[in-house]
């Protein structure tokens, strides 16, 4: 498994080819989480467990929602990070779909906005990508 971490002072930016299947949000999770404790002078402890909380819920998402291949990138200088999502599926119809009371899941973009996250889709070469922005 490839994963890239580029540590130029600031930004700091990981890319992640990430599993085709339920352990991708596991897997991403882990690796930001790795990144954030080496860069904790860029990140305060409560903002750093939102972005773990936002990962988990962007790649959650692509893996039960688009095809493969799936990929994250995150890029964290001090006031913000910027996460991206990518996968195989073109499809945009969906993105923005607001979970139901009654329904178990179709909370994760609501999640990820209340945290403070804009969100961004657009079409990236046969998929789309996925781009969460926190400041703070």
């Amino acid at each position: 498994m490839d994963t890239a971490t580029v540590p130029c002072g600031c930004p700091v930016t990981l890319h992640l080819p990430l599993l085709s299947d339920e352990r991708a949000a596991r897997q991403a999770r882990q690796a930001v989480a790795r990144l954030l404790e080496q860069e904790a002078d860029a990140c305060p402890r409560e903002v750093a467990e939102d972005l773990v909380l936002i990962v988990s819920e962007l790649v959650g998402n692509a893996v039960l929602h688009a095809a493969g291949p799936y990929a994250l990138t995150l890029s964290l200088e001090r006031g913000q990070a910027g996460i991206a999502v990518s996968d195989g599926t073109a499809d945009l119809a969906g993105s923005h779909r607001e979970g139901r009371c009654k329904e178990t899941g179709g909370r994760g973009l609501r999640i990820v906005r209340s945290l403070g996250a804009d969100l961004l889709v657009s079409r990236s070469g046969r998929g789309k990508q996925v781009i969460a922005v926190l400041t703070w």
